[in-house]
């Protein structure tokens, strides 16, 4: 019975989490917000507790786990494609960024006016982004807080650490942003790498089925002609 009551509470808080009574409906924002990431991550632990309640049992607890992934992967795979888009972008644009924000740093530039040269020039997801840390820094926001402004775009939790930690020198944050820009690219040419030898090893599927047809015709054809010749 308390598995039962355990499943239908956190059915209804997933439920009130996704269908929200008497919430009017404003324009979504373009760009990722960690919120909506804690949300899908809420929603996945209620699914899991849900099943884990109605199943109990010694199954509760991996059933209940496996729907809480499962949930997880469904959330993620109804992200809208233009979203999944810009972040590729700004992915793509990091270690670049990173690098000329550490060469305008270094030139003597203040953090805030090297973030908004950066911006301006990159342009796309990033530099959007960029241009928000930045005017979030002359506005005398915190350096965490401003730098939150990244906290959408892949694998830039190290160059938000860096820049947080090294917010009151910029030559210290030159160093460690060009530090980030080389284990990025290094990361990237091994992910590359990876992803050509594993399409190597599935290229050989097809490419054995396109020979085995002319296998059978000239190998084994031949064979079974001349054996049924000889018994006819």
């Amino acid at each position: 019975m308390t598995g039962i009551v355990v499943a239908g509470c956190a059915a209804l808080a997933a439920g009130l989490l996704m269908f929200p009574a008497g919430r009017r409906r404003l324009p979504r924002p373009r760009s990722g917000r960690p919120g909506g990431r804690r949300t899908g991550v809420l929603l996945s632990v209620l699914a899991g507790l849900a099943v884990a309640g109605l199943i109990g049992g010694r199954w509760g607890v991996p059933l209940g786990l496996a729907a809480g992934l499962g949930t997880e992967r469904f959330l993620r795979a109804r992200e809208p494609a233009e979203l999944r888009q810009e972040r590729a972008e700004a992915l793509a644009d990091l270690p670049l960024g990173a690098d000329l924000l550490a060469a305008a740093l270094q030139g003597g530039t203040s953090v805030d006016r090297s973030i908004a040269a950066v911006a301006d020039a990159m342009g796309g997801p990033l530099g959007d982004r960029l241009q928000r840390v930045a005017r979030s820094l002359r506005l005398g926001a915190s350096p965490a807080e401003a730098w939150a402004h990244l906290a959408g775009v892949p694998q830039s939790e190290r160059l938000v650490a860096a820049a947080v930690r090294s917010s009151a020198s910029g030559g210290a944050l030159a160093g460690a942003l060009e530090r980030f820009a080389g284990d990025l690219r290094a990361e990237r040419a091994v992910e590359n790498e990876a992803a050509a030898q594993r399409a190597s090893v599935l290229i050989v599927l097809p490419l054995g089925l396109c020979f085995l047809p002319a296998f059978v015709l000239a190998g084994l054809v031949p064979s079974m002609v001349a054996i049924l010749r000889d018994v006819l």
